[in-house]
């Protein structure tokens, strides 16, 4: 019982803090968008207050609803969010779960919340909502295709190198992709690095991909009968995959810890590393969330698939032609 304890106690821990920095990084999010725009912007605890709020309120359930499902969609997206990070190394840290988890099964996971979030839309009877839905399944199939292809890219590149299990996220945490390729290599890799920055935000649904909310067309669109407990677990779920997907990409493309340049060892190289991990996480979030979405406005749906599938997918497939180089050249420029 040992393991199962263990297990069910590091996701109690994991999920607490996981809600903790993801909300802080919302605080954050809204502070520097507020300071490139000349204001002040609220406090930086104020989504704690936005939730705590929400948790006080009352349910409301549309009429034409589909009870148990609209219940029942906050949860498994909260569930599911926190199901990623169990396979996610931290710095120096193994995941909760050892290494029964792995690439593949992460990018699935990823699909999930927004999966919930689709069905809690349809679950609603609303025909904003329902739309917002729709338009959640289309901008969910656009951004796929650019992140499997860097996955699949990087993955097959550290195999190319020699690296066992390529796909799996402790040796993605280990084994940098940078220091296995060449010049092209590298090339190929920033085209990533590009890529990653913009299906972060799809993923996030965040400005400019934020087409399924939608506010000035659709009202909240997806999320548009949701309030009381029921908002307030898909906030949390937000804020939950906020920091899970900013650790994914840094996985695959900034996996560096901080403890091996330092010298350190021991406790204070794990917490040297966990302290480092976050502070990248931070970065990815101002850089590909917050500077985009106060620099942009929405883009429309057709917009958000044509970047995707014809301007990132065009850049994955180079990417991919550069890293098979790369592998049979790796000293050409």
């Amino acid at each position: 019982m040992n393991p199962v304890l263990g297990a069910v106690g590091g996701t109690i821990v994991l999920a607490v803090l996981a809600i903790a920095f993801g909300l802080i990084l919302s605080g954050i999010d809204r502070r520097v968008a507020a300071r490139m725009q000349a204001r002040v912007g609220p406090p930086l605890l104020q989504p704690f207050t936005d939730v705590r709020k929400l948790f006080a309120k009352q349910n409301i359930v549309p009429a034409n609803a589909i009870p148990w499902l609209f219940h029942a969609m906050p949860i498994v997206a909260l569930a599911s969010a926190v199901a990623i990070l169990l396979y996610l190394p931290f710095g120096s840290f193994a995941p909760v779960l050892g290494e029964f988890g792995d690439v593949i099964l992460v990018l699935y996971l990823l699909i999930i919340p927004s999966l919930a979030l689709v069905i809690g839309g349809f679950a609603s009877g609303s025909p904003y909502a329902t739309v917002g839905a729709q338009r959640e399944m289309v901008s969910m199939i656009a951004y796929e295709l650019p992140l499997a292809v860097a996955v699949i890219a990087i993955a097959w590149r550290l195999m190319a190198a020699g690296v066992a299990e390529p796909f799996s996220l402790l040796t993605l945490m280990e084994v940098s992709v940078w220091d296995v390729v060449g010049p092209l290599g590298v090339v190929a890799l920033l085209i990533l690095l590009v890529m990653m920055a913009w299906v972060t935000p799809g993923e996030l649904s965040k400005i400019p991909f934020d087409s399924p909310e939608a506010e000035t067309e659709l009202a909240g669109g997806i999320l548009v009968e949701y309030s009381g407990k029921n908002l307030g677990l898909f906030t949390l779920a937000q804020a939950v995959k906020t920091v899970a997907m900013s650790a994914f990409g840094i996985i695959l493309l900034l996996p560096w810890n901080l403890s091996p340049f330092l010298g350190l060892t021991g406790a204070a190289a794990g917490v040297a590393d966990l302290i480092f991990f976050f502070l990248k996480v931070l970065f990815v979030v101002i850089v590909s969330v917050t500077v985009v979405r106060t620099m942009m406005a929405r883009f429309r749906i057709t917009q958000v698939v044509g970047l995707y599938w014809l301007v990132l997918g065009g850049l994955g497939a180079l990417a991919i032609i550069l890293m098979m180089a790369d592998a049979v050249c790796p000293g050409v420029i």
